[in-house]
């Protein structure tokens, strides 16, 4: 089967972190701000704490599971905000062509030749630290991707005879984009925003690590690997565990995309196995 092995596996590790970050009231052994207690600090992995604690006394595996919905809203909300932003421009440019594609395809071409993380960075210097700031950031930052894949999947289908009779029928130009071309370019654009959520939760935890994204005390991953640098000899545990938090998350975003690529575009295994 197709894509059947990353996709489930993809699937169940992205399910997995999903239900952490709905259900964390519930499966959280503590308050991940307000459970500090100086007699427990830096306790190692145990029975108690299974993932240990920091130099606060708060528990880590609380703050990872907390720290799971902040970076699955980033990644989910960011990329629906790069997805509406890129599939729009890149679904018009194609269709009506002329000045406005030559300006979306030299926007685009700018986008992609300037590092997204860059741009992000200048963008949390002007607006600061913050959730708010941080999806602004990022949900501005990556359209481009989704941009030329929607043009490029519009120009080789806009001929098409079913495009043509829907003109015939008097389909207006949106009516036709949105009715007609974009249902039959959704495969690949799922793809796209798939993988892009494992990017935006890296650079999530980037910016954080760089003190530009979720501020401590409030738990984020990226947040607290900066917060284990200095005892990242004496205290392992807190930055193995939200290390591996991310790791998890982000590979089975990318196995997930990996399936759903293999199902939604036959010819992606018959090239592999060429």
């Amino acid at each position: 089967m197709r894509g059947g092995l990353s996709l489930w596996v993809g699937g169940t590790l992205v399910a997995v972190a999903l239900f952490v970050a709905i259900a964390a009231p519930l499966i959280a052994l503590t308050d991940p701000v307000m459970g500090a207690n100086l007699m427990n600090a830096e306790i190692p992995p145990g029975l108690e704490f299974p993932f240990g604690t920091d130099a606060q006394g708060r528990d880590i595996y609380s703050r990872i599971v907390y720290g799971a919905r902040i970076s699955l809203t980033v990644g989910i909300v960011s990329q629906v905000c790069n997805s509406l932003i890129g599939v729009t421009l890149g679904l018009t440019a194609g269709y009506w062509g002329g000045l406005w594609d030559d300006l979306v395809s030299g926007i685009t071409n700018l986008m992609l030749a300037i590092p997204s993380l860059i741009f992000a960075l200048a963008i949390m210097a002007i607006l600061g630290p913050g959730l708010v700031s941080l999806l602004i950031a990022l949900g501005l930052t990556s359209w481009s991707y989704s941009c030329r894949i929607a043009r490029a999947q519009v120009l080789s289908l806009k001929s098409q005879g079913y495009i043509q009779a829907a003109r015939i029928l008097g389909y207006g130009d949106l009516r036709i984009m949105f009715t007609q071309v974009l249902p039959n370019i959704l495969g690949p654009l799922i793809v796209i925003a798939t993988l892009g959520m494992g990017g935006a939760i890296l650079a999530e935890a980037a910016l954080s690590f760089l003190g530009l994204g979720i501020r401590p005390p409030f738990p984020s991953w990226g947040s607290m690997l900066s917060e284990a640098r200095e005892q990242i000899t004496t205290a392992p545990w807190l930055s193995v565990f939200p290390g591996l938090a991310i790791f998890v998350t982000v590979l089975g975003l990318n196995l997930l995309g990996d399936g759903l690529r293999d199902i939604l575009d036959p010819q992606s295994t018959t090239r592999r196995g060429a």
